[in-house]
């Protein structure tokens, strides 16, 4: 068994090292709210995360590749790590695209706060008069930057796609959008609605793949299909 290691801590994820190949994250119970950690924490939301996670990388591993190995418990490297059980995913190492991919088929959240500045979200003009939670006429590619720490920034696509390589933006921008077109279709015949929803890419084999969280209450907005209401 290769000596597992600590390399970073995320806002909610602690990640080690088991090989050169190979990364463990484990989900915690941490709060992350407007790019920030809160001092609270909710039992066992590192498992539902990781659960939500594992269903949506095992529905939509025929659109996209991605890093997820195994959450068994069988498969998982010995760590140190309190209650692993559940919070625990083995993953393939990628090297991050250094931007995030978030796909918006509603007017919402930050993509409201541009609107209603500019007329357009992240570049992409919008028709005058929409009200906050309307669906969006398309659904948008809004590109962010990946901050360490603060606030991600909304970018143009031409900037992601400086930022990243053309080649590889262009590829992850295909798969984010059809991700989502299938992830809120499921959804929606569950009674959910995904307003938005943030996807991240990596290259492992200069191959992309998709990476992170998926389709979580972390890093997508769900409404009850029943209560929406826009204005």
């Amino acid at each position: 068994m290769a000596q597992i290691r600590h390399v970073g801590s995320g806002k909610v994820r602690e990640i080690f090292e088991v090989d050169e190949d190979e990364i463990l994250l484990v989900a915690t119970d941490r709060i992350s709210a407007y790019d920030s950690v809160l001092p609270q924490a909710i039992p066992d939301k590192g498992k539902v995360l990781t659960g939500l996670s594992y269903y949506w990388l095992d529905v939509l591993d025929s659109f996209c590749p991605n890093h997820m190995i195994s959450v068994k418990m069988t498969d998982l490297p010995d760590v140190e790590v309190d209650d692993l059980a559940g919070r625990a995913m083995l993953c393939i190492r990628a090297r991050p695209l250094p931007v995030e991919f978030t796909v918006r088929g509603y007017l919402a959240g930050s993509g409201l706060k541009d609107y209603r500045a500019t007329g357009a979200v992240c570049g992409h003009r919008l028709p005058e008069g929409l009200r906050e939670a309307d669906r969006l006429p398309q659904t948008l590619l809004t590109p962010a930057t990946k901050a360490t720490s603060g606030h991600d920034e909304n970018i143009t696509e031409d900037q992601a796609a400086s930022i990243a390589g053309e080649e590889h933006y262009e590829e992850a921008r295909e798969l984010a959008l059809k991700l989502y077109e299938v992830g809120a279709s499921i959804a929606l015949e569950r009674g959910i609605i995904i307003a938005d929803t943030k996807f991240e890419f990596g290259l492992a084999e200069d191959k992309v793949i998709l990476i992170d969280e998926v389709l979580t209450p972390d890093s997508s907005r769900f409404w009850p299909a029943g209560e929406h209401e826009p204005g």
